[in-house]
């Protein structure tokens, strides 16, 4: 199939944020990857903030609201990911790792995902590969080599959209293995509605 889907979620608080900021930059260069592969990409963006009070009523009762379930089926069915996350006190930020607990096991076992991370310091930058890769590797996710930190300094201060060469260049690398990544993934062609999965000799037998 020439389509892919892709679902971008970002646990930024504040709009807007340099985690958004991020997020839409990684999408765009991912969207852009594909699409010079001949793909059709169609991308949704995420907002945790969004659905703060619906996770946090979900880890008391366990039980989604609508459009809370609405969001874990269009990342868990999405070709791909990109998972960003604001960095506080040297780790992924609770709204971020709330989400997380609610997906349910294997849910992503197999999935292309590229991990990203803002945060106030550029010490703070190991944070991806002690907080965040070991958490998609639990979740048995296919996380790409090259994870992407952005710090204060590798934004401009007279253009907030506009980042560092080096930034940047992280970014595209990130975007290309992810699409290769994405690319190569066998996508199943959606259930038909009418297709029998119950013979009649189940039937008689009660199956």
């Amino acid at each position: 199939m020439t389509s892919r889907t892709l679902a971008v979620v970002t646990a930024g608080l504040r709009q807007p944020s340099s985690t958004r900021l991020l997020a839409d930059r990684l999408s765009a260069a991912t969207v852009d990857e594909l699409s010079s592969r001949g793909f059709t990409v169609s991308s949704t963006v995420v907002e945790l903030r969004d659905y703060a009070h619906d996770i946090t009523n979900h880890l008391l009762t366990g039980f989604s609201s609508p459009p809370l379930r609405s969001v874990v089926d269009g990342v868990v069915a999405a070709d791909g990911l990109i998972m960003v996350t604001p960095i506080f006190t040297a780790s992924i930020s609770g709204l971020f790792k709330s989400f997380a607990d609610m997906l349910d096991d294997g849910t992503l076992a197999g999935k292309p995902v590229l991990i990203a991370a803002t945060g106030g310091t550029a010490r703070h930058s190991l944070a991806l590969d002690h907080a965040m890769r070991p958490l998609m590797s639990y979740m048995r996710a296919v996380t790409i080599p090259t994870g992407v930190y952005a710090a204060p300094e590798d934004w401009s201060a007279s253009a907030p959209e506009s980042s560092s060469a080096a930034l940047s260049a992280r970014i595209r690398r990130a975007a290309a293995e992810l699409a290769e990544e994405v690319a190569r993934r066998e996508t199943k062609p959606p259930a038909d509605p009418f297709e029998l999965t119950t013979t009649f000799e189940d039937l008689l037998r009660g199956e």
